[in-house]
């Protein structure tokens, strides 16, 4: 699966990858050059954040099946209890 980036959000990290350079690297790169490296990243490096990001959801919804019962549970029969 590709991760696919709206348009309006690459711009947005295009910019932020020149801004970083600029800033912290005291380096200018253009739109280009941001670009092929906005692409390395979402081809290389995207896809293990992406698979963590997965196994973290699914644990959290996993856990939270497993505790259904306990908390949504109702007694069953229990007028004459009372």
């Amino acid at each position: 699966m590709t991760i696919q980036i709206e348009p309006d959000t690459r711009k947005q990290m295009v910019a932020s990858i020149r801004r970083y350079f600029e800033q912290e690297l005291d380096e200018e790169i253009g739109d280009l050059q941001a670009g092929f490296l906005l692409d390395y990243f979402l081809q290389e490096i995207a896809p293990t954040v992406y698979n963590r990001a997965i196994g973290d959801a699914q644990a959290w919804m996993l856990a939270r099946v497993e505790d259904l019962e306990s908390s949504l549970y109702e007694p069953e029969f229990d007028f004459w209890e009372r």
